[in-house]
């Protein structure tokens, strides 16, 4: 069995249309989604309806859940935009989507951790944020690190599965515990850096503008092995769109791979 993995679209139609024709071309048997599929300033409706006419396997995201129960006015920019944009059969269908799924072959699909959609699973958020070094490149002073096998296997506690499939983190990575399962991350199809400041301040970024997905291989036994992919695709589009819709941070992440401006800097900016 074949399956690809794309989590974290974020409403980024061309990097989405680029990774299913890379996706086509590896002649997989289905392709599951892993949620946070349209939040943001670049094309919501557009995605969602796409999507809607594939019927993947599909999961909810943090984001479909906020945009879909906090009020409008107290939703945060990204999710604002995207639920101003969908109609009430998008609305439907994102409402429709289950937290978690399992695949054949033993493949559990979640979005964050198997009980939490906000907490990342392979990637653990520290104290020591620094903006300058990590301007400079040091990936350490990030203030993220990736989680230890201890950190791992407590969360992801009982679940019983072959492979983890999540998402959330936008970090492209596997690891495979000793008595328990392969576990994967695909990374995000459409953004990839960004800057958050929860639980603690924190970047994230993949030093690149590709598209992140995976491609999964069941073997003899029952064992799995996992392939981390790049797309190219037009990102400078993606970036033009966010610039439009003022979002400076998207659009330096989307051509960068980087943080550049920073979500704060974009929104204040434009009062």
């Amino acid at each position: 069995m074949r399956i690809a993995a794309v989590s974290d679209i974020h409403g980024n139609l061309p990097a989405l249309d680029a990774v299913l024709a890379d996706i086509a071309r590896a002649r997989v048997d289905v392709i599951v989604n892993l949620g946070d599929i349209v939040s943001g300033p670049l094309w919501p409706l557009e995605t969602a309806r796409r999507l809607m006419a594939l019927d993947l396997p599909t999961i909810r995201g943090n984001h479909e859940r906020q945009l879909l129960t906090i009020p409008l006015a107290q939703q945060g920019d990204s999710d604002a935009k995207a639920s101003r944009a969908l109609g009430d059969a998008e609305r439907a269908w994102l409402a429709a989507l289950p937290a978690a799924l399992r695949h054949a072959g033993g493949v559990q699909c979640c979005h964050g951790t198997p009980t939490s959609d906000l907490v990342y699973l392979m990637e653990t958020v520290v104290d020591g944020f620094d903006a300058a070094q990590a301007r400079r490149g040091d990936a350490s002073a990030r203030g993220l690190r990736a989680a230890s096998l201890d950190e791992l296997q407590a969360r992801i506690g009982t679940v019983d599965a072959a492979v983890l499939l999540c998402g959330h983190s936008h970090v492209p990575r596997t690891a495979e515990l000793p008595d328990g399962p392969l576990v994967v991350n695909p990374g995000s199809v459409g953004l990839p850096a960004y800057d958050d400041e929860h639980p603690l301040p924190h970047w994230v970024e993949n030093d690149g503008p590709q598209a992140r997905w995976a491609l999964l291989e069941s073997g003899a036994a029952g064992r799995w092995r996992a392939t981390l992919h790049a797309t190219n695709y037009d990102h400078e589009s993606a970036a033009r769109r966010a610039e439009d819709q003022g979002r400076g941070d998207w659009a330096d992440a989307l051509r960068s791979g980087r943080v550049g401006r920073t979500e704060r800097d974009a929104l204040a900016a434009r009062s």
